[in-house]
């Protein structure tokens, strides 16, 4: 589940959901014989009080119903009457997030939530950002010396540096075929006649890999410095 799926116009409904994909996960246990789990993707995003967001029924209605399962991982009902004889099987339940300082505090207590904390050290960083880049041919060393030239960035930074490298050359791409402008009308010449252009995808290099990255920190910078906000607000005091 996505957190954008704990929220709903219906009262009840995003409680609902996740009491029938528990029960969902339970079947798959049950009739297939497979490892199965109800995985949450960033429940702060969703169930989070940042500043003065207001808790909504459906936000306290999840909340209740996360806790009941974990209280009582085998008797759950998705509407229907309780009958003796139906058991779910019990479904670990897997949550993601980056703050749960931000969430209920009953609900991420220990006993009810075991909570693993990951803060990869260089070596994991080096040896993550390595498999990134292992289908290119970029040498851990050179890995070392991207990692080491920007630190103390998250592990999507450097994927982005792959995929800026991508976007540079699709653009180039675009331009040498005629342009977006003429690009639908090339592709559908390209189509009927047999003889599509062909993309070649950039060979990485450290080079240009270190260039993308001076780039990226570049915008990261400039947005941290401009602060439009302030600018626009800042006569309000007149």
């Amino acid at each position: 589940m996505s957190a954008g799926e704990l929220e709903s116009e219906r009262a009840g409904e995003p409680g609902r959901l996740i009491r029938d994909r528990y029960r969902t996960a339970s079947q798959v246990i049950q009739n297939q014989g497979k490892m199965s789990c109800l995985m949450i993707n960033d429940i702060d995003a969703g169930l989070g009080r940042f500043g003065n967001t207001q808790m909504t029924v459906n936000n306290q209605i999840v909340v209740g119903t996360l806790m009941n399962l974990s209280d009582n991982p085998t008797r759950v009902s998705i509407g229907q009457k309780w009958r003796e004889f139906d058991v779910t099987h019990r479904v670990p339940i897997i949550v993601t997030g980056n703050d749960f300082s931000t969430l209920y505090a009953p609900l991420i207590r220990d006993g009810r939530m075991e909570k693993f904390y990951w803060q990869p050290d260089r070596e994991d960083i080096v040896n993550i950002v390595h498999r990134m880049y292992a289908k290119d041919g970029i040498r851990k060393e050179e890995v070392v010396t991207i990692v080491d030239t920007f630190p103390n960035q998250a592990l999507d930074f450097y994927g982005a540096l792959r995929s800026r490298t991508y976007d540079q050359s699709i653009s180039k791409w675009v331009n040498d075929i005629g342009g977006y402008e003429n690009l639908g009308k090339t592709l559908l010449k390209g189509r009927k006649a047999g003889n599509l252009p062909t993309f070649i995808p950039p060979q990485q290099t450290l080079e240009a890999l270190l260039e993308c990255g001076q780039s990226l920190i570049r915008e990261q910078q400039l947005i941290m410095n401009s602060r439009l906000s302030k600018e626009y607000m800042k006569n309000i005091d007149d």
